[in-house]
């Protein structure tokens, strides 16, 4: 594997476990040398730039380098369901998700593949991969995980889960959370630049910063507007999502083991509009329902 160097002392997020994958060890994502995912099909549920009319082609990795304990896809991140697969057949897959009119290749959690990950397009690109490759990311990646992507990613979609370290550690067990994706996010405006959208309504170009609301911290959020939109004003767009639904371990954090306030997801929206927020995508009633959840039913994994 060309980019094999890289699995050799993984450091391709934050926390630097330093296994060696082309060993068999395994760090906290528990992801090995293989590739793994478990779905690979036309999505529609995602903002309106990335979705269009033909849906985004997403494409869902297993394992994860978070743990997130209301983890709506726990079942492949955190219980490590998917297939493995070779990179030759990563980049298959990209092409067959442009042949069925994708808007774009949407690679979901996919920190800890990136050496795969960009060896696999490079093949599909010389096969005629034309269609944007959207990098869609918890932020939890290291610095140079992100700038060798550059070149790559047409648009990154990363999140922005807490500002106050205390939610981080309680509910991801992840350390100095906000600081390390403000460190990435700059570097990911660094390389796409201001987003465009073309006259169709498709992204192709940019960053959208996606935030997701959880129960009793919408103070924490107003937080977190604050901080991107003063640091990056109109050059981004914001996701404001209302979709939580208390899943996985969220049971045994009484705190979040309910729906969200509607009240509350309002207020955040005022709260934004008032301090000038332009860019940004807000989430009709409704969308915390589970029919919205993804079947890892490794569609579009196995050869046609």
């Amino acid at each position: 594997m060309k980019y094999s160097y890289m699995l050799k002392q993984c450091v391709l997020c934050h926390r630097n476990c330093k296994v060696n994958r082309l060993n068999n060890e395994l760090g906290f994502c528990n992801a090995s040398d293989k590739v793994k995912i478990a779905r690979a099909a036309l999505h529609f549920w995602e903002e309106p730039p990335i979705s269009g009319k033909n849906g985004s082609g997403t494409v869902f990795f297993s394992n994860c380098n978070f743990s997130c304990v209301f983890c709506q896809n726990h079942d492949i991140s955190q219980e490590h369901k998917g297939i493995d697969i070779s990179i030759t057949r990563l980049a298959d897959i990209f092409l067959e998700l442009q042949e069925k009119g994708a808007h774009n290749i949407n690679l979901v959690t996919p920190t800890h593949y990136v050496p795969q990950i960009i060896e696999a397009l490079e093949i599909s690109k010389s096969k005629g991969l034309v269609i944007p490759i959207l990098y869609n990311t918890n932020s939890y990646d290291s610095l140079e995980t992100i700038k060798s992507l550059n070149g790559y990613v047409d648009v990154y979609l990363p999140d922005f889960k807490y500002f106050n370290d205390k939610y981080s550690i309680k509910y991801s067990n992840a350390k100095e959370y906000a600081s390390n994706a403000l460190s990435i996010i700059d570097e990911m405006i660094k390389q796409v630049g201001k987003t465009k959208i073309d006259s169709n309504g498709n992204i192709i170009k940019g960053v959208i910063i996606r935030h997701l609301l959880l129960p009793g911290l919408l103070f924490d959020s107003k937080k977190i507007v604050d901080l991107l939109f003063n640091r990056y004003g109109d050059s981004v767009y914001i996701s404001l999502m209302n979709q939580y639904t208390p899943m996985f371990n969220a049971c045994n954090y009484p705190e979040i083991n309910r729906p969200l306030n509607p009240k509350h997801y309002d207020s955040l929206i005022q709260y934004s509009l008032d301090i000038g927020l332009k860019n940004g995508f807000i989430q009709d009633d409704g969308t915390n329902n589970v029919g919205f959840i993804p079947s890892f039913n490794f569609e579009g994994v196995l050869n046609s």
